[in-house]
């Protein structure tokens, strides 16, 4: 991107995929910013440590985001390591999301949200059909946990903005280029957790959660 204008993006999962940064993550041109990428690795060992028995995390998603694809394949490559497999089950409109869930809740132990933009907005049904299987669903950040997931290793967007808006002072400032930057993320993700959610469908969370969250 070739401008005098600096430019700082937020909340990009995956700067390298929307062509904004380069593998190493230093920036592509005068653009620089934050990523809400999923502390996936994290969120796998909360999942084990809330449901020791569990083998199967089912994620639906949207075909056409490429975040959340590039978030599936992370998913994959680090469930093994936690003894999950994991079910997805890809969807083009918001319409299909019910469908998806009630199928996919079918066949796993739990279920694991992305930040994707149309699932999201379905989330509630989400959770309905997760509900009537009996099966926690978990969020990647708090709105979601908020709503009605049960827990997350994730991130609060406050916090990613504050971040991005320190990122855009430094350049303000003159302290740096945006092209010097690379792009940042959430260093360490926070545990949140719905007490009432887990009360619903009768899961016992760990005992430390209750100081912890």
């Amino acid at each position: 991107m070739n401008t005098d204008i600096p430019v700082i993006y937020t909340a990009v999962s995956d700067p390298v995929e929307a062509g904004l940064a380069n593998e190493d993550g230093t920036p592509v041109g005068n653009i620089t910013g934050t990523s809400d990428a999923l502390a996936v690795d994290a969120q796998l060992k909360m999942i084990r440590e809330v449901l020791p028995e569990a083998k199967t995390i089912g994620i639906i998603y949207t075909t056409s985001e490429a975040n959340s694809i590039s978030t599936i394949a992370e998913y994959k490559a680090l469930a093994g390591n936690y003894g999950f497999e994991i079910v997805d089950s890809g969807v083009t409109a918001m319409s299909e999301v019910a469908l998806a869930a009630a199928d996919i809740a079918s066949k796993v132990d739990c279920i694991t949200n992305l930040t994707d933009n149309t699932v999201v907005s379905a989330l509630q049904t989400v959770l309905d059909e997760a509900g009537k299987a009996g099966i926690p669903v978990f969020g990647s950040e708090v709105e979601q946990v908020k709503a009605g997931c049960v827990a997350s290793m994730g991130l609060e967007y406050i916090e990613l903005g504050k971040q991005t808006g320190k990122m855009a002072a430094r350049v303000l400032k003159g302290e740096a280029e945006a092209s010097e930057l690379n792009f940042e993320v959430i260093s360490e993700p926070s545990l949140y957790v719905n007490f009432a959610a887990a009360e619903k469908i009768n899961l016992e969370l760990p005992e430390n959660y209750k100081t912890d969250a």
